[in-house]
């Protein structure tokens, strides 16, 4: 489980027996995100690694891909679709004690609330500590909330080095085991904040959200995010497309020997 927070009401889901998202009248993102992420813990001033630098690269490059154009089919009640822009903003440390456990959605959102009591609407605020998953049975997570009523997205993330749970095994040498683990679920909670950010608009009957449908199902080859000074190449899940399934397109799945309508917009 990758996500937590996200919950389907009951008799919202249309009974179908289509693997496809359905539409539950929510808004999605139609604008450029404003994205704020958050390295919340005592270790994150006096880190040395590749994770802060590259969760930095990773925003810098993903906006007005191919990869966050597969979020694009997907629109609101009133068919406007998701915007594939993403406008990167510094990291912000936060050198305080992180939480030792798996949070509550409203500890995260309080974190936020307290380093941005001012927010911007409709901005994402991924909030990465520098504590390890222990047993907790997600990597990462993506919600909605108020702060001094303006809505705001924030997700959350675990340090993920050396967790064998949440490591995509990425043949980019340059990375840290780490970063490649982070680049993976921040492409996932990402891709879900933009086409479910407030968990009630697209989703499948069971309530899976378009990554949740494509987890751990990986295109041929990595992703080549940014360019110039922000290019960057990453190994990061697919994410369900509606129009891929019908056509017929999209990864193929060996096991099963027929193609499954996963894409990352290179396929």
């Amino acid at each position: 489980m990758w996500e937590r927070g996200h919950q389907t009401a009951a008799g919202h889901a249309a009974h179908t027996t289509s693997p496809n998202l359905i539409y539950h009248g929510g808004p999605v993102q139609t604008a450029p995100t404003v994205v704020q992420p958050i390295f919340w813990g005592s270790s994150w001033s006096s880190y040395s690694g590749d994770e802060i630098t590259g969760i930095d690269l990773f925003y810098s490059g993903v906006g007005d891909t191919s990869y966050a154009g597969t979020n694009t089919e997907y629109t609101n009640s009133s068919s406007q679709p998701v915007s594939a822009g993403i406008t990167p903003s510094a990291h912000v440390t936060d050198s305080s004690a992180a939480p030792t456990s798996a949070p509550q959605t409203s500890t995260i959102l309080a974190e936020v609330a307290r380093l941005f009591p001012h927010p911007t609407a409709n901005a994402y605020y991924p909030v990465y500590i520098d504590r390890p998953r222990g047993r907790a049975q997600y990597c990462a997570w993506h919600s909605a909330g108020t702060i001094n009523g303006v809505t705001v997205q924030f997700g959350f993330f675990f340090k993920l080095d050396g967790d064998p749970g949440c490591d995509p095994h990425s043949s980019n040498t340059s990375q840290s085991e780490g970063l490649a683990a982070l680049g993976n679920v921040s492409g996932h909670e990402l891709s879900e904040m933009l086409t479910d950010p407030q968990l009630n608009a697209w989703y499948d009957s069971k309530g899976a959200e378009n990554a949740d449908k494509c987890a751990w199902t990986f295109g041929p080859q990595l992703l080549s995010l940014g360019s110039g000074q922000t290019a960057s190449s990453w190994k990061i899940q697919g994410n369900w497309s509606n129009a891929a399934y019908n056509s017929g397109q999209g990864y193929v799945d060996a096991s099963k020997g027929q193609v499954i309508g996963c894409t990352d917009g290179t396929n």
